[in-house]
């Protein structure tokens, strides 16, 4: 095994993210992470909240009244807002959480000033209202024919339950059809406020002059109501299943249950974890090399629980597309690939392989200004301290083959895998594949039409 100092060196090429602090006096925040001669500025303003405000019946309502806030202001159209990034090679794009963009260092000015107008005035054009509602129609309407699509948010259904996390973040064909103008701009003038927003800005800046210049553009903008913690009621864990039939070549299958959250004092050596289970490239990860390599199943499949970790628990999810008569052989080797890393200690060289893969790219990640403001966003949401990077690395180098073996017992549980299936499988066949996989029979969601509905509660066990 590689000695701890050699995974000590590689751990200390992770790049230092300071981060500067501020406040304003109507509850915005603003964290600033200088980097000297850094070519692109980047920004970006989260508002808390999301889909989960979304009204009922109108799910959808956050992702367009996101999604549109640049494409129109009180001041300027759309064509005028491209007019000025574009000479700068710079780009601003709204989602349901917020709005982001990158520009040439020199330019950062202009670009915080789009920023702060297209988070503070959306005009919502209604040409552009009508347009966006179309594609998104379109795409929703695409979405419901595709079958991985629709396997994925099954998993999320039975997983999570009838609650946000469980529905689509861009809605559903009916429920956007329902939408209007109006109730764009009425969602952003309730939901869209001081208190609920977070400001990261990643370049070759000074901390005070970015303040005073963002304290002049988000001064005036109004606090509105502060927003608690969001409804979190997901069922308890328990063996479910649900099919969507589609006339397809290959079935998409996911398996799993509810993961950890980002605090979690065990996700640095779940993140090794999943590089020696299934999320590591090929050469590191064994669901990879039983069900691709060795099987022939499928070309993609990878497996996860770290990945999708934040201030609520995340999935531990697998996912692979096979052929109908396959998936009986990949429920299987995913179930015994789960089993043998929680009951077996995995090999030295196992360990080292993925340890130093995830060691040594890890720092690549932080390359670009976007990344840099994404991290920022992400760190402040969660709480993770100001030398988090690198405790982090420390924290993966020193991570012992038992201590894999301890989180897999922790957080892993195959026999309470919810396992959402879609293309040429139906409920019935999917249920008596889980059951013979599992040892026991699972709960069966059971829906209109060719896709599985809501979830039952199980029983835990």
């Amino acid at each position: 095994m590689k000695p701890a100092g050699a995974l000590r060196r590689a751990a200390s090429a992770v790049p230092e993210l300071p981060r500067v602090r501020f406040e304003l006096a109507n509850g915005a925040r603003l964290v600033v992470s200088p980097r000297a001669g850094a070519p692109v500025f980047a920004a970006q303003l989260h508002l808390r909240g999301g889909h989960s405000l979304d009204p009922a019946g109108r799910e959808g309502t956050a992702n367009l009244a996101g999604a549109l806030v640049d494409q129109g202001t009180a001041k300027r159209d759309e064509e005028a807002i491209a007019a000025l990034l574009e000479p700068a090679g710079g780009h601003l794009s709204g989602d349901a959480t917020g709005v982001a963009g990158m520009i040439a260092a020199a330019d950062w000015r202009l670009l915080l000033d789009l920023l702060c107008e297209a988070a503070t005035q959306p005009s919502y054009p209604a040409a552009r209202v009508a347009l966006q509602r179309a594609r998104l129609l379109d795409r929703l309407r695409l979405d419901r024919e595709d079958p991985r699509t629709q396997a994925v948010w099954l998993f999320r259904r039975l997983v999570y339950g009838n609650q946000w996390l469980g529905r689509p973040d861009h809605g559903s064909v009916e429920s956007v059809e329902q939408i209007r103008r109006a109730h764009l701009a009425a969602f952003h003038k309730r939901h869209w406020c001081a208190s609920r927003a977070l400001l990261a800005v990643c370049g070759d800046v000074d901390p005070k002059e970015i303040q005073r210049h963002v304290k002049k553009r988000l001064g005036g903008w109004k606090r509105g109501k502060d927003l608690g913690p969001r409804p979190f009621d997901p069922p308890p864990l328990g063996a479910r299943c649900a099919a969507y039939t589609a006339d397809r070549q290959q079935v998409h299958v996911y398996l799993g249950h509810m993961g950890i959250r980002r605090g979690d004092p065990d996700y640095p050596a779940l993140v090794v974890l999943d590089h020696v289970l299934g999320s590591g490239p090929g050469f590191t990860s064994r669901v990879t090399r039983r069900l691709r390599d060795e099987l022939g199943l499928a070309y993609s499949v990878h497996a996860s629980i770290a990945s999708s970790a934040g201030v609520l628990p995340g999935t531990f999810s697998a996912y692979i597309g096979t052929s109908p008569k396959h998936v009986g052989t990949a429920l299987a080797g995913f179930l015994e690939e789960i089993r043998r890393i929680r009951d077996e200690l995995v090999q030295a060289d196992e360990l080292e392989l993925a340890r130093d893969y995830l060691l040594g790219s890890f720092a690549l990640g932080f390359e670009r200004a976007s990344r840099r403001a994404q991290y920022t966003i992400f760190a402040e949401r969660n709480e993770l301290g100001d030398k988090h990077l690198q405790e982090l690395c420390d924290a993966f180098a020193a991570v012992s083959r038992e201590d894999l073996r301890r989180v897999a017992r922790a957080h892993l549980h195959p026999e309470e895998a919810c396992v959402a299936a879609a293309g040429p499988i139906k409920a019935a066949e999917l249920e008596r594949l889980v059951a013979s996989a599992l040892g026991a029979r699972p709960r069966v969601a059971r829906g209109r039409g060719r896709a599985a509905a809501r979830p039952r509660r199980a029983p835990r066990g």
